[in-house]
């Protein structure tokens, strides 16, 4: 299976973190903006590690897109069983393929700035986010999501996937205006410019099915 440009991205950005904690603690000094934080994480270049200073927004940022990608795996894991469309298996198979790098990566962030990393295991809920604000859906959604089949299953998973994907752009943009981390903001361009262009592609898909 090809993997995606930013997956692959991810991956080498994975190795750095985990390079990083083999190192045990960084000679940097603690220093930056709210939070201020210097720690080691990973760096989007294969086979490096930089220092990289991180704030209360990174941080949110991590935090909560971790269990957001964790529930876009979900879904797409579902589309991969029960999508009639090859296109809507085809975007699963995307969405899972870089989504499931990122969360390693971001993981790895939190590990490497001393914060808790949330767990996967419950992609239905996320912290003190609401489903509107973020996207994610809820448990009975997502039970609706896991009993349909067909078409209905494909219009569903499309409609649920738009308004997840935009809950994480929207997430992404803030990081954008508010982070400090290089790698946490690289990261969310990623998404922004990922997720708007499969948002396009789920959007056109999903009118050629309502036909």
């Amino acid at each position: 299976m090809l993997r995606p440009p930013r997956a692959i991205a991810l991956t080498a950005a994975l190795a750095g973190v985990l390079a990083v904690s083999a190192c045990g603690q960084s000679s940097q000094p603690a220093g930056g903006g709210a939070g201020g934080v210097t720690s080691p994480s990973a760096s989007t270049q294969p086979g490096s590690t930089m220092a990289s200073t991180h704030n209360d927004a990174d941080v949110a940022f991590a935090t909560d897109m971790v269990p957001h990608h964790a529930q876009a795996v979900e879904m797409a894991e579902l589309a991969l069983t029960q999508a009639t469309s090859a296109e809507v298996k085809k975007l699963a198979t995307e969405i899972k393929a870089a989504q499931d790098p990122e969360i390693q990566a971001m993981s790895g962030w939190l590990k490497s700035w001393g914060k808790p990393v949330p767990s996967t295991m419950a992609g239905h809920g996320m912290g003190s986010m609401g489903s509107s604000e973020s996207g994610m859906m809820s448990s009975q959604e997502m039970d609706d999501l896991g009993k349909a089949s067909g078409t209905g299953f494909d219009t569903m998973w499309l409609e649920m996937m738009i308004r997840h994907h935009r809950g994480a752009v929207a997430m992404a943009q803030t990081e954008l205006g508010s982070g400090s981390s290089a790698e946490a903001k690289r990261l969310a361009q990623d998404i922004v410019d990922a997720q708007n262009k499969e948002i396009a592609e789920m959007t056109a898909l999903l009118g050629t099915l309502k036909k």
